[in-house]
């Protein structure tokens, strides 16, 4: 695809930006996905392809196997299409780089570094084997590394679901420097054979090579059949011994050999990371031994690596001694040499038969007693997942010593979850088993939010490798509403890392009862409001009542209103003079809307004074909920009306009063 494609929309949706990537198939390119607002990688199948049946089958198929496999490991897939004549996958979008780039940059990677990227891996594997789907093409171009060294798996263009295969029997798919032995020959491929291939990458991150190289891709895989892998410490002295066991085992040749699934081999790395990590790495083990048999030349093969990782089974047992120079030339030649007495050489003939038998005898003997003396081999019993006290008397019970190694882990105190040799393998019955166990995920404490916005607080919480818990709505007089007051446990304290810490959060000040001052003096009232906590504010109007004395408030007496907030008092001056001043009757406003209401007070002579009370009720919002003098009742005219409107709001605020003539 041309890069005229960047700028365009592809389905009227993803807006192309950049390329990021091409490969033999199609090409990559970062878009925004306008109708989620974010950023996507999007894979473009190379338009020659497109009217190819089996390039399209193998799109569609890395597009529904990926979209199946939602896990923190693999790229997630997010939908797939057509565009102007070929087909695209929009996918998770990973900041960083391949595998393959960091290895360019940076190899021989940290062991304890590479071993942390091959679990990723594993795990994605894993993931995707217990869901009936195989890679076939793990490679370091298929890793995307991003920040923290999170590595994501991609490209699923030619995995295998269930027992199907996408093309004809015999082809051969893949990288060939990754290639499994049984893939190089066109043979089934299982999930061992993603194992290999992930042995391969780590290998490769070990050392900065692959196993196995040519100018070739027949070549190189040839080489996976046939030869056997060079030690990874023969291209880098400083790997630890027990690593390099591990990347050995998983290259065997028979996918019987290798780890059985991917659990086994995550726990074969953890292993060895824990010795890495302790300084506790072992001496180098001989994957081969041999019993010398005298001149006769007897090898007798040592079997298996130490560790229960099988050696490569190399061993040439019955080597065929070569005859002495010189006796047994004189022998085959028929006569002794020029200028030496025939009886002497004769002599020296026989001597060498008798030494030669002697040989044959001292190396029955030597074998003899090597089988007489070997240990007894038993099951290593299988205890990844028990608590250490069953398991270490499950081993002590098969003869078995016990090393522990403790290591923080996400597994619940106490369990094991790494055993080596590893549970089902065989060992020397008296020989150690080492198990790692868990002492739970370690402690971090509670970080201190009080008076953070609640969201600011919940990320603290998250990067303190801790969870959210319940949120719960308090009423504080100092903490703003929406704020943190405090959490539980309380903050600075100890906890397990993953501890779910509860979050109390203000809902503003306390609601508090208003108290009811209507008939009271000016003075007294107002004491009363400001003694409950509130504020207070007044105004006058004419009526019967003593001068001075109050008339009316808002909010009414006995309501629930924020302690701070304001109360309105309405203050008699007093009847008017109703000698010069004639009276009218006061129109009945209550339920009316403000407009009208004032309107129809205007129009019968009087004044209007409004002011707004807190409301809950939507059909409330805008209405006259009160009037004062009430309806009906007799008032001087150009007298003032007040009428209480009212205002939709949560809790109680200030109230706004102003006079219309």
């Amino acid at each position: 695809m041309p890069d005229a494609v960047i700028g365009s929309f592809i389905d009227h949706r993803y807006k192309v930006v950049s390329r990021l990537g091409s490969g033999g198939m199609a090409d990559v390119y970062l878009a925004e996905d306008e109708q989620l607002g974010r950023k996507i990688a999007l894979k473009l199948l190379h338009r020659r392809f497109a009217e190819d049946p089996d390039f399209v089958e193998r799109f569609r198929r890395e597009a529904q196997a990926a979209a199946g496999l939602q896990h923190p490991n693999v790229v997630g897939v997010y939908d797939r299409g057509g565009y102007d004549g070929t087909y695209y996958i929009a996918m998770e979008y990973v900041p960083g780089r391949t595998l393959k780039q960091l290895i360019r940059d940076e190899a021989p990677l940290d062991p304890v570094r590479a071993i942390d990227i091959t679990m990723q891996v594993l795990k994605a594997a894993r993931f995707a084997h217990r869901h009936g789907v195989i890679h076939r093409d793990l490679k370091p171009q298929n890793v995307i590394v991003g920040e923290s060294d999170q590595a994501k798996v991609t490209d699923f263009g030619i995995a295998r679901a269930g027992a199907s295969d996408m093309t004809e029997t015999g082809s051969i798919l893949g990288t060939a420097q990754y290639l499994s032995p049984e893939q190089a020959q066109g043979h089934a491929v299982s999930a061992s054979s993603d194992l290999y291939s992930i042995a391969v990458v780590l290998y490769e991150m070990l050392t900065g090579h692959v196993p196995f190289d040519g100018d070739q891709a027949v070549t190189i895989a040839i080489k996976h059949v046939s030869e056997a892998p060079t030690a990874p410490t023969t291209v880098n002295p400083n790997l630890p011994v027990e690593l390099e066991q591990v990347v050995m085992w998983a290259l065997n040749k028979n996918p019987a050999d290798r780890p059985a699934d991917a659990d086994q081999f995550i726990a074969a790395l953890e292993h060895a990371k824990a010795a890495i990590v302790s300084g506790a790495t072992g001496q180098r083990t001989a994957s081969m031994a041999a019993v010398a048999a005298g001149a006769a030349g007897l090898a007798v093969g040592a079997g298996a690596a130490a560790g229960g990782i099988p050696a490569p089974a190399d061993a040439k047992a019955g080597a065929e001694m070569p005859p002495p120079s010189g006796e047994a030339a004189a022998e085959d030649g028929g006569g002794p040499p020029p200028g030496e007495p025939e009886a002497p050489r004769k002599r020296r003939g026989r001597n060498w038969l008798w030494a030669l038998v002697a040989a044959v005898v001292l190396a029955g003997a030597g074998v003899a007693a090597y089988l007489l003396t070997q240990p007894a081999q038993v099951l290593v019993p299988p205890v990844v997942g028990e608590q250490f006290d069953i398991a270490r008397t499950q081993l002590l019970n098969k003869g078995f010593q016990v090393h522990e190694i403790s290591e923080t882990s996400n597994h619940p105190a106490g369990q094991v979850f790494a055993e080596i040799p590893i549970g089902g393998a065989k060992a020397d019955k008296g020989s150690t088993v080492t198990l790692t166990v868990s002492t739970g995920p370690g402690n971090t404490s509670v970080p201190a939010v009080e008076g953070q916005p609640l969201d600011a607080a919940r990320r603290a919480i998250q990067q303190a490798h801790l969870k959210v818990g319940q949120v719960q709505q308090q009423s504080s007089s100092q903490v703003p509403n929406g704020d943190v007051i405090s959490t539980s446990p309380t903050a600075g304290q100890t906890v397990q890392i993953n501890t779910s810490v509860e979050i109390f959060v203000s809902s503003g000040k306390p609601l508090v009862s208003v108290p009811n001052v209507v008939g009271q003096s000016q003075d007294s009232a107002k004491s009363a409001l400001q003694g409950a906590g509130f504020q207070v504010s007044t105004n006058t109007q004419s009526s019967s009542a003593k001068a001075g004395n109050v008339i009316n408030q808002d909010p009414a007496g006995g309501s629930q209103a924020a302690s701070g907030s304001t109360v309105t008092l309405v203050i008699s001056s007093g009847p008017a003079n109703t000698t010069t001043t004639p009276t009218a009757t006061v129109p009945s406003v209550t339920g009316q809307k403000s407009g009208p209401a004032t309107n129809a007070l205007q129009g019968a002579g009087f004044k209007v004074s409004q002011t707004t009370k807190p409301v809950t009720s939507q059909s409330k919002d805008g209405v006259v909920v009160s009037q004062d003098p009430g309806g009906g009742s007799s008032a001087p005219k150009g007298s003032t009306v007040t009428i209480v409107i009212g205002q939709l709001q949560q809790s109680g605020g200030t109230t706004n009063t102003t006079t219309t003539p």
